[in-house]
């Protein structure tokens, strides 16, 4: 089985080395080439989009927006759907718009081409470790064919119904992780601001009700001053922007979500696009007047 992997960022390369411990050749591509020289190195073979499209058996898109996802897989001259072999399987690991999936699916089931929209959730630790979990939409004979290659870098992974309906589950889940990242940057900027220590506060409530995956894990990283980004700002931005658009179309308010696409988009502004979504602290401690 052949297998095309196209996106090669912060979290789509580790997800690359995980498959090639399981498949030794696999077809890559990135704009950036130096973002996929170590996979090179290790044994993958550089393609271009339409060669991986008419080589491939399974093919894996890991891109940053809707309009990304829309060039690759639908462009008239080189998309992956117009030109990949019958009875190909397009796994579409971007979180992009509910709506695009289900365009994706409808325009490759005319071509007899299977499609997965499978957003993830675990950010760079996950994909570093494995550990990610996948939110599918699509057939169930689609899904259970891709388990061979996402079983590779996923803990857990389900089918929530047809096309579009991962990327609503992955809606649901950054709503969650707005409102938490949130609640970690204002439980530390109070804990600084009084004059807790701020590492033992985090060994402390991390086993209580105050747990969560944002607490454990960027919690240390904000007091290290690493705003490295487990997944950008800019791109964050983008999935609740996708969720507020969504919640218009059923006539539905969100208040804690619309209240953290105003504190990104300021921390945005303050030149936060390419840090991790944990940085927000900075943002507030900007609005706050504090160092």
């Amino acid at each position: 089985m052949k297998i095309g992997w196209i996106g090669t960022g912060v979290m789509g390369n580790s997800m690359v080395q995980h498959v090639l411990k399981k498949f030794p050749t696999i077809y890559v591509y990135s704009r950036t080439q130096s973002k996929l020289q170590n996979l090179l190195d290790a044994g993958c073979v550089l393609k271009t989009p339409l060669e991986i499209a008419q080589e491939c058996d399974v093919i894996v898109t890991m891109l940053g927006y809707p309009h990304d996802v829309e060039e690759i897989l639908l462009n008239k001259e080189n998309g992956v759907v117009n030109f990949c072999k019958p009875g190909t399987l397009v796994i579409d690991h971007t979180t992009s718009a509910p709506g695009l999936a289900k365009r994706i699916a409808e325009i490759a089931q005319g071509r007899n081409v299977d499609v997965i929209d499978a957003p993830v959730s675990g950010g760079d630790v996950g994909a570093k470790n494995g550990t990610l979990i996948v939110m599918c939409g699509g057939s169930q004979t689609a899904f259970e064919k891709s388990q061979q290659v996402i079983g590779c870098y996923a803990k857990d992974c389900k089918l929530f119904g047809g096309a579009g309906m991962g990327q609503h589950a992955k809606m649901a889940n950054q709503i969650s992780v707005a409102s938490s990242i949130i609640a970690v940057s204002e439980t530390l900027l109070y804990a600084e601001s009084v004059g807790l220590d701020s590492k033992t506060l985090i060994d402390l409530i991390k086993n209580g009700a105050a747990a969560s995956f944002s607490l454990e894990k960027y919690g240390p990283r904000i007091l290290d001053g690493n705003f490295d980004p487990g997944f950008y700002v800019e791109h964050f931005v983008k999935d609740i922007e996708i969720c507020l658009d969504e919640c218009r179309k059923l006539n539905l308010t969100l208040p804690g979500l619309t209240n953290a696409h105003m504190l990104y988009k300021m921390y945005i502004a303050h030149g936060g696009a390419k840090k991790g979504a944990h940085g927000l602290i900075e943002c507030l401690r900007v609005i706050n007047n504090r160092k």
